[in-house]
């Protein structure tokens, strides 16, 4: 057991915070959004982390105090959410592709930035984010408890009236209003909630990564945490955890078969480098097949 969390350590925790940023991008489904800035404010929460744990707050200690972590968060989400409301007002007056595509731009938007801005070490990132834990499989000790909060809160989300108005909105935004649910509020209200989850989530994997740059947040990573939901399942918050999990853990399963003995060469080097390909494929087979699921 030890040595399988010793080999597994980067891996388990990196499923944690995969299924809470299949959460960030369930919120905005939730009222009908196909948002997909979530790796925008990933990085966002990742930049605050490493720029206030390196310049603002340098400790001469061998570990990062926890206090000044939660401060970092509480910092990320305000900011986060802050954004969100601000793109969110004039982005949600689009649907369907039209909001993919807007946010998608807003992801480049961030990415173009902190390639070209010397607060953000430009191309390089920001190298040497000190370390709240002494090893990597402690991280849990924050990223469990952060999951299990933000599965309740959704799971509670969905039982009271802002829920309901969420889903209200995704069957038909047209009936919604007309019933007296304001789409604009409750769209907004959603697409700032998935927003602050994926900050927070960013601040956590900043520390963990040890390093933070543009490759972070990036069109790639919008395709993939898509697939986290869109195969979990759009309908209810454990599929996107458990897509979050299983999608997260599928590159290291894939290339672990592509390390089987007679496998052809050119499926081999497939399973290894065309993850992107593969979840691709994922997502048409599943908008094919499974329906339901969008």
């Amino acid at each position: 057991m030890i040595d399988f969390i010793s080999t597994y350590d980067f891996l388990i925790v990196s499923m944690v915070l995969g299924a809470m940023l299949g959460l960030s991008l369930y919120l905005p489904l939730m009222a009908g959004q196909l948002s997909l800035a979530s790796p925008g404010f990933y990085a966002l929460g990742g930049y605050i982390a490493a720029i206030c744990s390196t310049r603002i707050f340098p400790t001469s200690g061998s570990l990062f105090p926890i206090p000044l972590l939660l401060l970092e968060m509480v910092v990320a989400a305000i900011a986060c959410g802050i954004l969100g409301v601000l793109i969110g007002i004039p982005a949600l007056r689009l649907r369907g592709i039209y909001l993919a595509i807007a946010t998608i731009a807003f992801v480049e938007i961030l990415r173009v930035l902190s390639l070209n801005l010397d607060i953000t070490g430009g191309a390089v990132g920001i190298f040497g984010i000190p370390q709240p834990f002494a090893s990597r499989i402690e991280y849990l000790w924050i990223a469990l408890p952060l999951l299990l909060l933000s599965a309740a809160f959704v799971y509670r989300l969905e039982n009271i009236r802002v829920g309901r108005a969420f889903t209200a909105i995704r069957e038909d935004e047209l009936a919604a209003d007309a019933v007296g649910i304001n789409p604009t509020y409750y769209k907004v209200l959603a697409f700032t909630l998935g927003a602050i989850l994926a900050g927070v989530v960013g601040v956590v994997y900043a520390h963990f990564l040890n390093t933070w740059n543009a490759r972070q947040g990036t069109f790639d990573a919008s395709i993939i945490y898509l697939t986290f939901v869109l195969i979990g399942g759009s309908r209810s918050f454990l599929g996107a955890i458990l897509g979050g999990m299983v999608f997260t853990a599928l590159p290291e399963v894939l290339r672990a078969i592509a390390d089987l003995p007679n496998l052809p060469i050119a499926l081999a080097q497939l399973l290894r480098d065309g993850r992107l390909i593969i979840f691709g494929l994922l997502i048409v087979i599943g908008s094919i097949f499974f329906p339901v699921v969008f």
